[in-house]
């Protein structure tokens, strides 16, 4: 099963006829208005793709005939909806340049292999005639991971789809392993594993546009990797396609045989080849699932009790803590008059129970067996307890639950009404999580203080932990603000930096899961050290003598 790419936005999320999560007239408006601290929002529409010219194609008939000798005719694209789709990912950073129409980094075409063996023709052909080609699965990139970047000014550029990559090749049940072709739709993959009583439990915010394949090059993490781990964690062995031929990691459960080249995959970003197949860890279907809602005085006892649960060993699927305004503020973009949990009698509530008006949110989900589940779940919930929180039952748990892809479909709105939304990750140890939260925090505010179109204006700060560990946990940051129309991008670039720069500072990493693509390289270094870069270096090298492989990306 493929998708229709014709169906997608080309110049943001899902698909073009998907409803609309916040209308023109949404009462929620007036209080973004109020909250941004704005008179009025602005119109900011995208421009149609027929107002958009694209430059023209850098690629010569002769080039353009190998590559369909190799795919087919029909599988090599060069028509404006293909390079425009293909032209970069879908950061904010990205949508301001798509929704703008300034596609002078559309690739010159795209082609889309149908087997292996075609995906390292492809490779090698790049190679030979010293063409960037650029691996894209879903698209779903917000690092600028596959942004149709040249080698040099001028250079040609060739996108490589892997979408048409998508059989199961074998499931072994005996040791709960799945071999995969890497172009494989997030939902695709979970039917098929499904319907023979397995999952892979990958499930990213971009679960439904993005691929396999993708999820390794990033070290991707879904919503639930307490329990089925991070891509790092669940991959087995991966097949490139490489500028030196195919390549396929080791595939036992564990070696003493030198460094575990696997790990040397995960992260890659399509720099030293393409992935064309994955042998993943696979899980009986869980019998039971279970998530629930947990209000917590102040975001420190929610850190405490993530801690806890953690060392505790507590079978957990996910534990996901809002700060105050997080939770704040997605309760009053879901109400729709109502009040919802900020509406008077529940506030009195909260407040016979000790609670202030910033609360923090927490939800906990256990999927198992039923007896482990159950056990489980008593386990959080006492833990929660003794810390003070206020059990809110399943009902916040089942509603993040349908609502936990739907996200990203916010973005488009808010950015056709003259916003910014954008989103970052990091990760620390437990004893710098206060520290580092706060920091940032303040860093991104400051930032979007100095840099907003009306003098009374701000931004809103939120953040949560999203993945944790015996050692420390993920900090994901989201942040809305009034667009500088016309700076733009180097508003965007003045927050970036100041929140790089402290993440940097004060102990976390450049990205926990997003990746490092174009958006992070200039963060690497001082995190992997001299040393370090010198190793990813001399593999790049080795791997990609040219540097056709997704150049700029990683490694800058």
């Amino acid at each position: 099963m493929t998708i229709d790419r014709t169906t997608l936005r080309w110049n943001g999320w899902g698909p073009v006829k998907q409803e609309n999560p916040l209308p023109d007239d949404a009462p929620q408006w007036a209080w973004i208005e109020e909250a941004l601290g704005v008179s009025r929002l602005a119109s900011t529409p995208a421009v149609a793709l027929h107002d958009v010219r694209l430059p023209h194609s850098r690629l010569s008939e002769d080039i353009l005939g190998k590559l369909r000798g190799i795919s087919g005719e029909n599988q090599v694209r060069t028509d404006d909806y293909e390079r425009a789709f293909h032209a970069r990912g879908k950061s904010y950073h990205d949508l301001l340049y798509l929704r703008a129409g300034k596609l002078d980094m559309a690739p010159d075409a795209i082609v889309y292999p149908r087997s292996a063996d075609e995906v390292l023709a492809i490779v090698k052909l790049c190679a030979e005639e010293d063409i960037a080609l650029i691996p894209f699965g879903g698209g779903s990139s917000v690092v600028g991971g596959v942004n149709a970047m040249p080698k040099s000014l001028g250079g040609a550029v060739l996108t490589l789809d892997t979408t048409l990559l998508t059989r199961i090749v074998q499931i072994d049940k005996v040791s709960m392993t799945a071999r995969v072709e890497a172009g494989i739709y997030g939902p695709a993959l979970e039917e098929q594993l499904q319907n023979h009583g397995v999952t892979l439990g990958h499930y990213p915010q971009s679960f439904p546009l993005s691929t396999l394949g993708g999820w390794v090059a990033a070290r991707g993490a879904g919503q639930q990797s307490n329990r089925y781990g991070k891509a790092e964690k669940w991959l087995v062995s991966a097949k490139l396609a490489t500028p030196r031929g195919f390549w396929t990691t080791e595939a036992t459960p564990a070696s003493a045989a030198g460094p575990n080249l696997n790990q040397l995959v995960a992260g890659s970003e399509g720099t030293l080849g393409v992935i064309v197949e994955a042998t993943v860890k696979i899980h009986d279907l869980p019998e039971r699932k279970d998530y629930r809602g947990y209000l917590f005085k102040t975001f420190a006892q929610g850190v405490e009790a993530a801690r806890r649960i953690n060392h505790a060993e507590i079978p957990v699927a996910m534990v996901r803590l809002s700060d105050a305004p997080e939770t704040y503020f997605f309760q009053a973009l879901s109400s729709s008059g109502s009040g919802g949990l900020k509406s008077k009698l529940q506030r009195m509530y909260l407040k016979m129970k000790g609670f202030n008006d910033a609360p923090c949110l927490m939800l906990i989900g256990h999927e198992g067996e039923k007896e482990t589940v159950v056990w489980a779940q008593e386990q959080t919930e006492a833990v929660c307890k003794r810390l003070g929180a206020l059990a809110l039952g399943t009902g916040p748990g089942k509603r993040w639950f349908h609502g936990r892809f739907n996200g990203p479909a916010v973005r488009d709105p808010m950015m056709d009404r003259g916003l910014g939304v954008e989103t970052l990750e990091t990760s620390t140890r437990w004893s710098n999580i206060a520290n580092l939260h706060d920091k940032v925090v303040e860093a991104i505010t400051n930032a979007i203080a100095a840099n907003v179109p009306e003098q009374n204006a701000r931004g809103i700060v939120m953040a949560h932990v999203s993945h944790s560990y015996p050692d420390g946990a993920s900090l994901y940051f989201t942040f809305v603000f009034p667009r500088q129309l016309d700076r733009e991008v180097e508003q965007w670039q003045a927050i970036k930096r100041a929140a790089s720069d402290t993440i940097e500072m004060n102990g976390g990493t450049i990205t926990h899961h997003h990746g490092v693509g174009v958006d992070h390289a200039p963060w690497l270094g001082e995190e992997k050290g001299e040393i370090g870069m010198s190793i990813l270096r001399a593999t790049k090298r080795e791997m990609d003598p040219k540097g056709v492989m997704n150049p700029g990306k990683l490694l800058g």
